[in-house]
């Protein structure tokens, strides 16, 4: 015996009318679900990533294909690395890259160190591969204006001197992530403090 709620418009109406529910329902669910921990959307760093392996694929691009697919494999781990399982954000996808990128500029130094040209050329040429995903690097000079910004920043809550070193490296983090090597910047708010 069919329910009373389905009673009415016939099974075919009845039919229509639970697609439509369940379409909205599932609208709805993607929508809180992107929202979650301030998600606007899917992101869209992710998803390049993957069409961009997908060409690389079809060119035979070797590099390409090794690079992105390790970068996707980092963003998968980081992904699941916590108590629960959540989608990165593009800043979070732009952290991971840059951490991959520092990982390969080391790897370059000891291997030209070590006498082994080629393989540090490896490692460059995926390097160059991940910078294409992050945000465009920032000048020495403007490095150093965001330093001195945030070093007279703290100076004005009375934080100087090399104990407000995490202070002023928090206050840069969000602004060159992404954008500058992090030993870089220490380095210079290090310099900064101590004059």
């Amino acid at each position: 015996p069919r329910s009373p709620g389905e009673g009415g418009g016939g099974e075919s109406g009845s039919k229509a009318h639970h697609d439509q529910s369940r379409t909205r329902d599932q609208v709805v669910g993607s929508v809180l679900t992107h929202r979650v921990r301030g998600w606007a959307t899917m992101s869209e760093l992710k998803d390049r990533l993957q069409s961009d392996l997908t060409q690389a694929m079809r060119d035979h691009d070797e590099v390409t294909l090794r690079t992105v697919r390790m970068l996707l494999t980092a963003i998968t781990n980081a992904e699941v690395a916590g108590s629960t399982a959540k989608q990165l954000t593009d800043d979070e996808v732009i952290a991971v890259a840059s951490t991959e990128a520092k990982k390969r500029r080391e790897a370059a130094t000891s291997y030209t160190e070590g006498g082994a040209p080629e393989r540090a050329q490896a490692e460059l040429d995926e390097l160059a591969v991940i910078m294409r995903y992050l945000p465009s690097q920032l000048s020495d000079a403007e490095l150093q204006a965001l330093v001195d910004d945030a070093v007279a920043e703290a100076a004005a809550a009375g934080k100087t001197g090399p104990s407000a070193m995490g202070v002023v490296m928090k206050t840069l983090q969000p602004k060159v992530r992404g954008r500058a090597d992090g030993g870089v910047v220490a380095a210079k708010v290090k310099q900064a403090l101590a004059g």
